[in-house]
């Protein structure tokens, strides 16, 4: 079926996929880390070698001309979402491609199991408008909280200081790279091709937290 979008490069897209049959796509830390190691190594024209190395840091593995630029990124347990700029013509689709494909033949392999992970091809939305892209920064990085408050969207925060502490130790998204956290996966992202909406880390604290004491009307 033909997608309905068109990718441009210059535009930013909300791209998101979840397991086929909503099945979780992650079982253990593993299954994430190596997730996250794919996001940096499938941005590249250099094809992605299935077997990689599990303990060779980041920095240390080579890559060659990106195809896109991440502003964020969040993994749940049947589902991903990124922030992506495409930088370089039909990048965003060569990208996706690799990333899924990669990580799918790695989790069939280990868990022994054939067939498609994902349930389709992945989801993406034309990111237009500035205060849109301010939202999408805020939307992934505040999805995690539904793994401790399913309904905190509908119904409020239950308890703050637990959902920030949260979002804090959540190493599965690049919400600690914006909130000041010095780590290897920083190198994932690529905040240059983005807007400066965030002056330093308080200024993106300042952001989410707008969006966390929203109390919804009744």
């Amino acid at each position: 079926m033909e997608r309905k979008i068109v990718f441009s490069v210059g535009e930013y897209y909300h791209v998101y996929n979840r397991g086929v049959e909503k099945r979780r796509i992650f079982l253990d830390r593993n299954d994430k880390e190596r997730f996250l190691r794919l996001l940096y190594i499938a941005n590249s024209d250099i094809p992605v070698v299935f077997r990689l190395s599990q303990k060779k840091p980041l920095a240390d593995i080579p890559v060659g001309k990106k195809a896109v630029a991440i502003g964020a990124y969040t993994l749940m347990p049947n589902h991903i979402h990124l922030l992506i700029k495409e930088v370089v013509d039909g990048g965003l689709s060569l990208f996706m491609e690799k990333l899924m494909t990669a990580y799918a033949k790695y989790f069939n392999k280990k868990y022994d199991r054939v067939g498609s992970l994902f349930q389709s091809r992945f989801k993406a939305e034309h990111i237009d408008r500035d205060e849109y892209l301010k939202y999408i920064y805020a939307y992934i990085h505040l999805n995690p909280i539904k793994l401790i408050e399913p309904t905190w969207k509908e119904k409020g925060i239950g308890d703050m200081k637990r959902a920030k502490k949260f979002l804090d130790t959540y190493r599965y998204s690049s919400y600690q790279d914006y909130a000041g956290l010095h780590r290897p996966e920083k190198i994932i992202l690529a905040p240059k091709g983005f807007p400066a909406y965030f002056e330093d880390r308080y200024a993106f604290a300042d952001a989410h937290q707008d969006w966390l004491d929203f109390k919804p009307t009744t």
